[in-house]
């Protein structure tokens, strides 16, 4: 049975040393031991964290990245740089989806992130007609998740309508939409092949406006019981506008009001919600799912975390849109955004932890392993054997204590510091070098030239 000694290590009591861990060959944590001896081991060389779950992602939306910075409208929004997606994902083939998947796999890989809830939308041809595959798209998807090692959710979601009260779909989003039945036919299609890869499968509604309520009530009364539930929410002013103008109510209340919101639920975004909607979802368990950088690069806004947390609330942190491709980004930004919303410095401290970094990761992890519904997100008996080693040799890291070794990589470091990375005990990442990421990178450029020309 595969073992490893890390010299010190982040455990669910805190940091520990010298512990000793076992792995069985399903890739699972079968034994912790602290104060071991390192004989018959594995040396880890640096500290161990568990890998960080991403519970937010449109993998197709990387290969835009960067394209957006151009000014075209005095008022630019989230609704300007959505007509540039669109433009984008029309040239894309099911080929071109895998590549561009392979390579932001990877690259969440090296940044310290060992799963992803993938929030599919991608499903038909150009011409908005189905492959001769249903699922064609999706599979492509966990292809590229197993052939890079990451953990994967896959979300495929269901997407009817432009806008609320049932509007027609644009053209621009013809490759995206489902009827409720085709929905969930394609979800009973992809349970098999994902079982069979180890990864796992939940419910998505895009957001309110992009389906109808008796399509999520029909949705949610025949899936299981088990499966996460994931939905955009509140996300711009423009959205919470328009679903007052429809149902006299705001998004996060609407949603409240209409169905049983529990754990099972993760609210991507929820920007503009106010102090009952908070107070809500803290009750709930809900999970929020912060974007901190694709937030801030639409201009969506800040969301309230110190309101919710201080209120037993939970959230976690997804790369959305791919802007920036880092856990210590994302959560630096998680912490930055409530410094500037209100003015002062560590806003996310708490009566038991004084260490930002502490505080913004732990919060991340339990929230991502809830959003994705898998046994990840601590180095303990029973979870996947996820982690991340940070680079010894840096000097940052080298002479970190253990109060600090967080905060020296989320504020003062980055994805340079991330050395190996594990996934379900096999290692993706060794000294900072994917497997696959030269073949990888080859075929992006092609893609990036076809789908980009």
């Amino acid at each position: 049975m595969p073992a490893f000694f890390a010299e010190r290590a982040l455990l669910p009591g805190g940091w520990a040393s010298n512990v000793r861990i076992e792995v069985d060959h399903a890739g699972m944590v079968v034994q912790v031991e602290q104060a071991a001896t390192r004989i018959g081991a594995e040396l880890v060389n640096g500290p161990l964290l568990p890998g960080m779950p991403n519970l937010h992602s449109h993998a197709f939306q990387r290969a835009m990245a960067g394209l957006a910075e151009v000014a075209g409208n005095p008022n630019d929004s989230f609704w300007t740089w959505r007509d540039l997606m669109y433009r984008m994902v029309g040239r894309m083939t099911p080929d071109d989806l895998e590549v561009i998947g392979k390579q932001l796999y990877i690259e969440m890989l090296k940044a310290g992130y060992t799963s992803v809830a993938e929030f599919h939308y991608l499903h038909h041809d150009q011409s908005g007609k189905h492959y001769g595959n249903l699922t064609e798209m999706g599979l492509r998807i966990s292809t590229a998740a197993s052939s890079t090692g990451i953990g994967l959710t896959l979300l495929p979601v269901l997407y009817t309508y432009s806008g609320f009260g049932s509007q027609s779909a644009s053209e621009g989003q013809r490759r995206f939409i489902n009827d409720t039945a085709t929905y969930m036919r394609m979800h009973e299609q992809l349970a098999g092949p994902l079982a069979q890869a180890g990864q796992s499968l939940g419910i998505c509604f895009h957001s309110l406006r992009a389906t109808a309520p008796e399509q999520m009530s029909e949705v949610l009364s025949c899936a299981s019981t088990a499966a996460p539930v994931h939905i955009h929410i509140a996300e711009q002013r423009k959205e919470v506008e328009d679903c007052l103008a429809w149902s006299g109510k705001r998004p996060t209340q609407w949603l409240y009001d209409n169905f049983d919101v529990d754990q099972r639920w993760c609210l991507v975004h929820a920007t503009h919600v106010n102090e009952e909607e908070v107070a809500a979802i803290a009750r709930s368990k809900a999970i929020v799912g912060l974007c901190l950088t694709t937030e801030a690069n639409l201009g969506d806004g800040i969301f309230p975390a110190v309101d919710l947390l201080n209120q037993g609330g939970r959230l976690g942190i997804g790369s959305d849109s791919h802007v920036s491709v880092s856990v210590a980004e994302e959560l630096r930004w998680l912490e930055y955004g409530q410094r500037l919303r209100d003015q002062r410095r560590n806003r996310l401290a708490t009566e038991h932890q004084k260490n930002i970094g502490s505080v913004v990761f732990s919060e991340a992890l339990a929230g991502g392993q809830q959003a994705l519904g898998q046994p990840i997100g601590s180095i303990a008996v029973g979870h996947r054997a996820d982690w991340v080693v940070l680079d010894q040799s840096d000097p940052y890291i080298s002479v970190a204590s253990n109060d600090s070794v967080i905060n020296r990589w989320i504020f003062a470091g980055g994805n340079h510091q991330v050395r190996d990375v594990m996934v379900q005990g096999r290692w993706a990442v060794r000294e900072g070098r994917h497997f696959a990421e030269e073949e990888t990178a080859i075929e992006f450029r092609r893609v990036l030239k076809a789908i980009l020309a």
